[in-house]
């Protein structure tokens, strides 16, 4: 699916004009909101160099007296907008690999699966995300690495579960967990690139099988010299 033919996200609903009753939180909530939305939406479509401030200001339907009181420019309503839902699907993924009990392997294959499922089933945001976000400056590129702060956690911890499960795996390299994730991303980014957002769940078996063996940490008779 390309760029242009990807489903369009609806966008948020304006407030009812006229005297409505509603507090000045709700309605900054509101604006915010339409903003990033559509800022996501437009970005998607366009690019995130394209898109301007004016065009979003339009999309959303609030002033720009609104825009400046939500974000200091384009930027950081861009950022906003990319670290918006993430709370959200890492929720996701913890609630799917909650039914696995204490296999590891069961967990990892259940978190994938509602990962890569969660972006699908958002292929604009996973434009926004994968392809533009990289593209967006040095505050875009620090934000992404905060953004993989909690998936280095989550495989940490899954590591751990491995050699509780199994006390004969080697330890943990140090790097593991950042291959893992700077590889499944730039896998993920390859595929939305290409226009297949709407197969990511397809490699699901794939990205497990590649995580798992780089977790269990196999020596396979090579003679490496350990990291510090």
């Amino acid at each position: 699916m390309s760029r242009h033919e990807q489903k369009e996200v609806p966008a948020a609903r304006p407030l009812p004009r006229g005297r409505h009753g509603l507090s000045p939180d709700t309605v900054r909530a509101s604006q915010r909101d339409r903003l990033v939305e559509a800022m996501l939406r437009l970005v998607a479509r366009r690019g995130y160099a394209a898109t301007t401030v004016p065009d979003v200001i339009a999309a959303a339907r609030v002033s720009r007296n609104a825009f400046y009181e939500q974000f200091a420019d384009k930027e950081a309503c861009f950022l906003a907008g990319c670290e918006r839902d993430l709370p959200e699907m890492i929720d996701s993924i913890h609630a799917a690999a909650s039914g696995a009990g204490d296999r590891w392997r069961e967990a990892l294959r259940l978190g994938m699966a509602a990962y890569l499922r969660w972006w699908q089933e958002r292929p604009e945001y996973a434009q926004a995300y994968f392809v533009e976000l990289p593209r967006a400056g040095e505050r875009a590129a620090e934000q992404r690495d905060a953004a993989y702060r909690p998936f280095l956690g989550m495989l940490g911890a899954l590591a751990a579960r491995a050699r509780l499960e199994d006390p004969s795996l080697p330890p943990l390299r140090a790097a593991v967990p950042r291959l893992i994730v700077y590889g499944a991303t730039e896998f993920i980014a390859s595929e939305v690139r290409e226009g297949r957002v709407a197969t990511l769940t397809s490699w699901a078996g794939d990205l497990c099988h590649y995580t798992a063996a780089l977790l269990a940490g196999p020596d396979q008779g090579i003679a490496t010299t350990p990291s510090a």
